[in-house]
């Protein structure tokens, strides 16, 4: 199938490049797939003389062909492109306008000059169009352009050697190898005519160019002819780039992909009339190509699902497999870049492929620096799961040293799973910084789990301690603080035996190790010392609690009823000694063996000066508790100084004062309470005063009987109204309580009187039943009934005085 033909104009008559028109055209065509593996053919020569006709058939292009019935005329203008049909390699054909153009005129040869510099600098073939009349003659219209192309050539620095291919049109009877001769000599001429540069003065044609000659028969006399003449010539171009083919030198040659911006370059240069400098065109080429491609690969990348996927994923997680599989898309861009690059400089391909990759590297370093951020939180909270666990199944240090060396493997095997072939970056950084947190997180625990131990040390010893030290404290001996002192040694020992115990599975240094038993050493004397603070500030309230105890208990701890046979001076003295005792006991803190005196001094001070003997001026004019401090005694050991000692003593007795006078006074009472005889001389005047009273009696019995009765009456009022205990209250409190009780208590006794009496007599023996059963009274009183028989006696209770019936006793 033949392929299809595409043509452009390349240059338009006003030397304007067609950009975009190239550029389409190489889309069509194909052309950047072809590498090197391309041809550029251009024909030269005088208007009109069949160059588009040739390059139509030799080519099957399309060029437009002048009309031989409208006149000879400029048919091409500027430079057309078109693509040869089933030639391989891939051949491009250059249609240039035609030189000596009536259109131009004869001093208009610029761009005539420009378009030859163009085509010898573009292309691998350059046919120059030729009459053959023209031959052998010194005016003909070959030579201006046979100069043209010599003196562009010298305008191009290191040309490559480029291939001439004279067409003799028209061929006549002459056969070419007498033809072809001529030619030569004269175009050896024409190079010897034209100037050049110091260094090429004695340079051989055969350096620059590669003449060939072909000669056609007339298109229009002999069609045919002409058409199997341009069959065979048409055969020649096949594979013309091929070792010995048509094209020759391709050192120069730029890529396929290079092509349009290659040949941008050269026009512009040209245009600007300066030379044009070959291998430097080369290397320019190369590195805009070169560039244009990497960062074609660099936008591929960029945009390629695979590698978008990763980037977001590893935003949030890590990935297993990120390494080969990122290695593999950059291997693959790379290699793209390659194949892509692979005709043009090699210094320029692998300058921009480490430019390309530095690029790709520079994208993929944030993915891979979260990526093993990543990786060193998973390690870490792995580590610390593990470690947790590690921790119910071995001892610390162990434990330790076990998941630190297993997880610092693991995130080295997760560094190496997301490491990249094209870079070795380092990871250190990363696997110190978790080694750090490793090593800080194992720091906290360690100072966590010390804390929890050193804490449940401490709950122990202060539970052991507190509660004795306290009972210790209360009861405030001269053995007090020695037991405090043995108890503390004894508990604190126990107490740093289990912590030296427990912290063996830390495996911590000496130093540490000490410092957490003399801090737990220190706890317990913190403890007996907080306690001691602690009851030093109660120690008023333990004073009147211990007075309180000693003076109102006896020996048996039973209350103390005051009779009046108690000493209570000295039941008092004792009760103020011990509280004293107390006091010196809670002054300060005495967890050394140091001895002090200050139970002596508060005696010497608080008890013995009190004493109404006391007269020595030395106690008198100096006060020992006129001190802030005890005398031996260090300021951070006092709990009470001696001036307080001095305040809470005069509180103490302040407050204690009151307890002694009440005693005092319930003796007191209860003396006048047992005593109800008058005095021995009110006996003796009633004697005499009531002898004939008496008398009077003796001889009438019948008031003996009245005096009886009222007797009995008046004994029944005094129990019922509990008159006794109403008048230890007060005079004027009993006398009010009695004026509301009188007139019930006689109603009361008048009713049971008629009862009594009411009775029947056939239940005598009920009766004596209930007159046997005793009769509960109010407040602790018991009285019998107003009519039994006998005689009352009288008891005595911490109340005062009782009554109760003989029957009840």
């Amino acid at each position: 199938m033949a392929d299809e033909c595409f043509s452009t104009q390349l240059i338009d008559g006003d030397g304007v490049f067609n950009v975009s028109g190239l550029e389409n055209f190489m889309k069509e065509v194909r052309l950047a797939e072809c590498g090197l593996s391309y041809a550029v053919v251009s024909i030269m020569g005088p208007q009109s003389s069949g160059k588009s006709t040739l390059l139509n058939h030799l080519f099957r292009t399309n060029f437009r062909e002048m009309d031989a019935f409208r006149g000879r005329s400029q048919t091409t203008k500027g430079i057309w492109l078109a693509k040869a049909q089933n030639i391989e390699p891939c051949t491009l054909v250059m249609d240039l306008e035609g030189t000596d153009g009536r259109e131009r005129g004869e001093d208009d040869t610029a761009f005539e000059k420009q378009s030859a510099l163009f085509a010898l600098a573009v292309s691998d073939i350059v046919l120059i169009n030729m009459w053959c009349h023209d031959i052998g003659r010194e005016q003909a219209a070959n030579k201006p352009l046979l100069k043209t192309v010599f003196q562009v050539m010298m305008r191009l620095f290191s040309p490559r050697k480029t291939t001439l291919l004279f067409v003799i049109r028209d061929k006549s009877r002459t056969p070419l190898e007498n033809l072809e001769p001529i030619l030569r000599e004269d175009i050896q001429k024409i190079w010897d005519s034209v100037p050049k540069p110091h260094a090429h003065k004695e340079t051989p044609l055969s350096e620059f160019f590669d003449v060939q000659v072909v000669a056609l028969s007339s298109y229009e006399e002999k069609e045919e002819l002409f058409k199997e003449q341009v069959s065979d010539l048409r055969d020649r171009f096949q594979h013309s780039i091929a070792p010995g083919g048509l094209a020759g030198d391709r050192r120069g040659v730029v890529p396929a992909s290079g092509f349009s911006f290659s040949s941008q370059q050269f026009w512009k240069v040209i245009k600007e009339n300066k030379d044009l400098d070959l291998p430097a065109h080369k290397v320019m080429v190369a590195t805009v190509r070169c560039e244009e491609i990497g960062n074609e690969k660099v936008a591929s990348f960029t945009a390629d699902e695979e590698w978008q996927q990763f980037e977001e994923a590893v935003q949030h997680d890590y990935c297993p497999g990120f390494g080969k599989k990122i290695s593999s898309l950059l291997d693959r861009c790379l290699s793209e870049y390659d194949m892509e690059a692979i005709y043009f400089d090699e210094g320029v391909r692998s300058s921009k492929r480490q430019q390309l990759e530095s690029k790709l590297l520079q994208l993929v370093n944030p993915a891979y620096q979260s990526l093993l951020g990543h990786l060193r939180t998973r390690t870490l909270e792995e580590f610390k799961e593990s470690f947790d666990k590690a921790l119910e199944k071995e001892g610390f240090a162990a434990a330790a040293l076990h998941c630190t060396q297993t997880f610092l493997e693991k995130f080295d095997k997760g560094s190496e799973d997301a490491a990249i072939q094209q870079v070795n970056w380092d990871t250190s950084k990363v696997k110190d910084k978790l080694k750090r947190d490793i090593e800080a997180h194992v720091a906290s625990v360690r100072s966590t789990k010390l804390s929890e131990v050193c804490a449940k040390y401490e709950a122990q010893l202060t539970k052991a301690l507190a509660e004795p030290v306290e009972a210790l404290l209360d009861s405030a001996s001269e053995d007090t603080w020695p037991a405090i002192r043995k108890l503390l040694e004894r508990e604190t020992k126990a107490a740093v035996s289990g912590l030296e115990s427990a912290v063996v599975s830390f495996e911590l240094d000496e130093a540490t190790e000490k410092e957490l038993l003399v801090k737990l050493e220190k706890h317990g004397k913190s403890v007996v010392e907080s306690k001691a603070k602690e009851e030093a500030g109660r120690v008023l309230i333990r004073m009147k609690d211990r007075f309180s105890t000693l003076f109102s208990r006896d020996a048996d701890s039973m209350p103390r009823v005051w009779t009046g046979k108690e000493d209570i001076k000295a039941i008092t003295k004792t009760a103020r000694s011990a509280s004293m005792k107390l006091l010196s006991t809670m002054a300060a803190i005495r967890l050394e063996e140091d001895g002090d005196n200050i139970e002596n001094t508060l005696s010497l001070a608080l008890v013995d000066a009190a004493r109404p003997g006391t007269t020595d001026r030395s106690i008198q004019s100096s006060d020992p508790l006129a001190s802030s401090s005890w005398e031996r005694v260090p300021e951070e050991k006092t709990l009470i100084t001696p001036v307080q000692c001095k305040n809470l003593w005069r509180q103490f007795k302040a407050e204690t004062e009151y307890t002694v006078t009440q005693a005092i006074a319930a003796q007191e009472a209860n003396k006048r309470n047992n005593n109800w005889l008058p005095p021995p001389w009110a006996l003796a005047a009633m004697a005499i005063l009531g002898f004939n009273e008496f008398m009077t009696l003796l001889r009438n019995p019948l008031y003996l009987l009245v005096i009886f009765v009222v007797y009995l009456v008046g004994k029944a009022i005094w129990v019922q109204s509990e008159i006794g205990r109403e008048f230890q209250h007060g005079f004027l409190p009993a006398i009010l309580s009695l004026s509301t009780k009188f007139v019930p208590t006689v109603m009361n006794i008048l009713k049971r009187l008629a009862d009594e009496g009411q009775r029947p007599a056939a239940a005598p023996e009920r009766q004596r039943e209930m007159e046997l059963q005793p009769k509960p009274a109010r407040n602790g009183s018991s009285y019998s009934n107003v009519t039994s028989a006998g005689s009352s006696s009288v008891t005595t209770s911490e109340i005062g005085p009782e009554y109760s019936s003989p029957v009840a006793q």
